[in-house]
């Protein structure tokens, strides 16, 4: 997908989601709706969702769309924790490439993690976003996804 192409999707997608989670202020309602219209609007994701920091600093699965996920992420390891360990957002061209990759599944090629901050600043959560096709996501999708799970706390 061209990158004007795939902004203007972005854009339109943002546009829906500021519309739908007016209806609610819970962070897991609004990530809920995120997961799913991100999921059936853009082919190439495969997997896409969101895990979060639970009161003992684990990261746990919360609402998400695709194949069964992995529950909990081993602390420190793999892209969701850099997202969480750094608070700056991670693409992965090849995530056999990234070491310590967690592959919950083998047909997750590529990779994106967003971190997701409470009305504070502080990470709560991350969104992850995995593709069957190597090389799927760029800066393009680095800007709009940020400007996407921003809404969650609003």
């Amino acid at each position: 997908m061209a990158n004007k192409n795939k902004s203007g999707r972005y854009q339109r997608i943002f546009r829906q989601v500021e519309e739908l989670i007016q209806a609610t202020e819970s962070p897991w309602s609004r990530m809920s709706t995120i997961a799913a219209l991100l999921h059936h609007k853009i082919p190439d994701y495969f997997w896409t969702g969101f895990y979060f920091l639970d009161e003992e600093d684990n990261l746990i699965v919360g609402p998400y769309q695709g194949p069964v996920a992995c529950l909990k992420l081993k602390k420190d390891t793999g892209v969701c924790w850099a997202g969480i360990n750094t608070g700056k957002s991670v693409v992965v061209g090849d995530v056999e490439e990234f070491p310590g990759h967690i592959a919950c599944s083998s047909l997750s090629k590529s990779e994106i993690v967003v971190p997701v901050r409470d009305k504070s600043g502080k990470v709560m959560a991350v969104l992850d976003v995995d593709s069957r096709e190597l090389n799927t996501f760029d800066e393009t999708d680095r800007v709009e996804l940020e400007k996407i799970v921003d809404l969650i706390y609003q």
